[in-house]
């Protein structure tokens, strides 16, 4: 007798696709026979400097302990970011990555008979986490590609449980300001939490932007969330964590698994908030490559989003399928986001000087073989 196994998930699970990461650089130079070394990757939105000196000393030091499992209250990291930030030890929530603390968040105080309001266009995990404990999600339309703040306040009912706003979004880039956020703090009912994923403010300068954890004392239903993969540089190790109020926090901990950090991302993620040096370069070097690809993008006649993140979405047009195969043919690989519900966009994430003149290159070549192909089929 054949079991249909996929029927017996819970209703939210059966109805899911599984989320898509950018192409591994291994996966492409085996599926097109490339040489790696000559692939580039700018589809996960990376640091493009590789990781700090700092943490890489730090992993060495903590590698004769890897037969010890981790320490499950990251004791050393949530100093480190009590130090850093001027928080309470206890406001913290440790992850495997954010990801791992949104679904946490997600988990503890959303139900089936809750409902999660986020933005057309955000971040795919928000409507995966949403989606897998039966909650209904409620899809606010985009403004601009961004959050339509004053209508995602409409959209909260007595059943909303949680709002969730990327500030900066992914994959659009889009960014608000200090007085906008807290406008919509202040609409948000208290009993609705408000999680303010920031997992790429470190890229934020200058005056106007918000951060989100000088809030935490006037909104306790607020819920920052930060990563440690973006500008920090340790997307491989996967550590993030949210700040909140202590009573949030205590009821976090109760569900995030006792050991979700290792002890290689305690040991790095502590170490590298202590290299000003590491975070100022990435900033430089994600500036002076947003201006590069804007450029170039300019020169190109092509639309794309202002980003305040290390990425930016740029329009190639219908056929942005076949320019995006085009470019892996190429060895470069960017991020479609039809899955965004933007297909006539790619995500490329910021890299290297040389990387951003090989993707610019490239992209200008798919653009023109789609063009030729395009008029010869019009003859």
């Amino acid at each position: 007798m054949s079991i249909d196994y996929q029927s017996l998930a819970v209703k939210g699970v059966q109805a899911l696709s599984p989320y898509q990461p950018g192409k591994p650089i291994d996966e492409l130079a085996r599926e097109l026979g490339l040489d790696p070394e000559s692939i580039i990757k700018l589809a996960s939105n990376e640091n493009p400097l590789g990781p700090s000196p700092k943490a890489l000393a730090a992993v060495k030091d903590a590698l004769g302990e890897l037969c010890r499992y981790p320490d499950g209250n990251g004791f050393d990291l949530k100093q480190a970011l009590s130090a850093r930030y001027g928080v309470k030890p206890s406001q913290i929530t440790l992850g495997n990555g954010s990801n791992d603390v949104l679904e946490v968040i997600t988990r503890c105080f959303a139900d089936q008979a809750s409902e999660v309001v986020f933005s057309q266009y955000a971040f795919a995990v928000y409507p995966l986490v949403t989606q897998a404990i039966g909650a209904t999600g409620v899809s606010v339309p985009a403004k601009d590609y961004g959050h339509d703040l004053d209508a995602m306040a409409n959209a909260v009912t007595e059943r909303t449980k949680l709002v969730f706003v990327a500030n900066p979004n992914n994959p659009t880039g889009t960014v608000h300001g200090a007085e906008a956020i807290e406008a919509f703090l202040d609409r948000v009912p208290g009993r609705v939490l408000v999680v303010l994923d920031e997992a790429y403010c470190e890229y934020l300068q200058g005056e106007g932007y918000v951060d989100g954890l000088s809030l935490l004392a006037r909104y306790p239903n607020l819920i920052v969330t930060r990563t440690f993969s973006k500008a920090w540089g340790l997307a491989s190790l996967r550590a993030g964590y949210s700040i909140s109020s202590s009573d949030i926090a205590n009821v976090l901990n109760r569900v995030r698994q006792p050991f979700n950090v290792d002890t290689l991302a305690l040991a790095a993620a502590t170490a590298v908030l202590d290299d000003e040096n590491y975070l100022q370069r990435s900033r430089e070097v994600n500036a002076e490559g947003m201006k590069q690809l804007a450029s170039a993008f300019d020169e190109m006649g092509l639309d794309y989003i202002p980003s305040a993140g290390n990425f930016i979405a740029v329009d190639v047009g219908e056929q942005a399928g076949e320019v995006n195969q085009l470019l892996l043919e190429q060895g470069v690989i960017v991020r479609p986001i039809g899955g965004y519900g933007m297909p006539r966009h790619l995500r490329v994430s910021i890299g290297l000087p040389e990387e951003n003149d090989r993707f610019i290159e490239a992209l200008a070549r798919a653009l023109d073989t789609v063009s030729s192909a395009e008029c010869g089929k019009g003859v």
